[in-house]
């Protein structure tokens, strides 16, 4: 009787099961296919080339979905169809972007959270836009864009630059060697004035800690001043208008100041001649100043009747005579008796008055009137 072998027969088994799982497994890594239920959504992309369906779709670095389609909408935007699992909800700013999964060109879909509400979620079906993605980086581009200088590099030339440097820094030892102290050097001061850097720093935490007690203040200020710079700014153009005016007027009255130059300086050089003048007639000015009040009140009072002066006479004398032969002689030829005309006329009960009037004249001695200023002149006139 034949028996059946057994043992090789439970070996084979087990390692057929065993293959078929890890073939499995493989296939389902292969085929990056994720257990569970899935929501599906779309984004659109300026160019999505090298992402293909079956590609990953990942949220801080970790898979939460596939790339389940990429095709042309409105003939020039790509569209990727994807699906993430049910549990990861996706917020309403959220944002894509095409990144490099390895050095051999895969690429996968990276989500991230964008700006805005927080609270909002994309619902099922949603379309990331255009806007809110960023397609991949490509690098035929970026080589591209190298091969002009790539082209203009000579292997001779590199070999030959490297070759100068190296005679450059060939028997500079010296050189470097004292770069190499001075550098040392600074660090070792550095570290001696640590005390010196650690106040500074003390005082500045100080400096810190007072502004921060002043936040408030502090904020005010930035908000007056940026109050400040807002109004300056909307009133840019006033301001500049303002300004071009000023530049206007100033030219304008410096046209004026430069025509009227020459006989402004004239009448300053007169001025000057003038004040010469009186001041060289200063007693005769000033007696005639003191004088000039009781002139004229006498004369204010005789014609203070009408528009013409009146006058009273008291008497009339003449005189005749015939020099050399016989001396003048004073000969009355009327002489009123009338109170105004007697010896106090102003009432004054025997004093002597004035017959001028107003203040009376100042003896020799007595305090003059200020010298009038030395002439003026213009400034570049010397």
């Amino acid at each position: 009787m034949n028996r059946i072998p057994y043992g090789p027969l439970i070996k084979f088994t087990a390692l057929t099961v065993v293959v078929a799982l890890a073939t499995t497994v493989l296939a389902l890594t292969i085929a990056n296919a994720s257990p569970g239920e899935h929501t599906a959504y779309t984004a659109r992309f300026t160019d999505a080339a090298g992402l293909l369906p079956g590609d990953d779709v990942r949220i801080a670095g970790v898979v939460v979905g596939t790339v389940d389609d990429v095709r042309i909408v409105d003939r020039r935007v790509a569209e990727v169809a994807f699906s993430v699992s049910r549990d990861q909800r996706l917020p309403a700013s959220v944002t894509g972007a095409i990144l490099y999964k390895n050095l051999i060109g895969q690429r996968f879909l990276s989500l991230a959270l964008g700006t805005g509400p927080t609270g909002d979620t994309l619902p099922p079906g949603g379309t990331i836009p255009v806007e809110r993605t960023r397609p991949p980086l490509n690098l035929t581009t970026l080589f591209n864009g190298f091969k002009p200088l790539f082209a203009a590099l000579d292997p001779q030339q590199v070999n030959q630059l490297s070759f100068e440097i190296i005679q450059v820094l060939q028997g500079q030892g010296g050189t470097v060697q004292s770069l190499l102290a001075s550098t040392s050097s600074l660090t070792n001061t550095l570290a001696d004035r640590d005390e010196v850097i650690g106040q500074v720093i003390d005082n500045l935490n100080a400096v810190l800690d007072t502004v921060n007690a002043r936040d408030q203040q502090l904020s005010d200020l930035i908000s007056s001043l940026q109050a400040l710079v807002s109004g300056l700014a909307e009133d840019r153009k006033p301001i500049g208008d303002a300004i071009v005016s000023i530049g206007k007027l100033t030219t304008v009255t410096a046209g004026f100041v430069e025509e009227g130059r020459p006989a402004l300086r004239q009448d300053i050089a007169s001025l000057g001649d003038l004040a010469g003048n009186l001041n060289d007639q200063a007693p005769k000015l000033e007696q005639t100043l003191l004088n000039l009040p009781g002139k004229l009140e006498t004369v204010s009072r005789a014609g203070s009747y009408g528009s013409w002066f009146q006058f009273y006479l008291c008497g009339l004398t003449g005189s005749v005579g015939l020099e050399p032969y016989l001396p003048p002689a004073e000969i009355p030829a009327f002489t009123s008796a009338s109170p105004r005309c007697g010896p106090d006329p102003d009432g004054v009960e025997g004093e002597k008055p004035n017959p001028l009037g107003g203040i009376p004249p100042v003896a020799p001695d007595g305090p003059r009137l200020p010298a009038l200023p030395p002439a003026l002149s213009l400034p570049g006139d010397r």
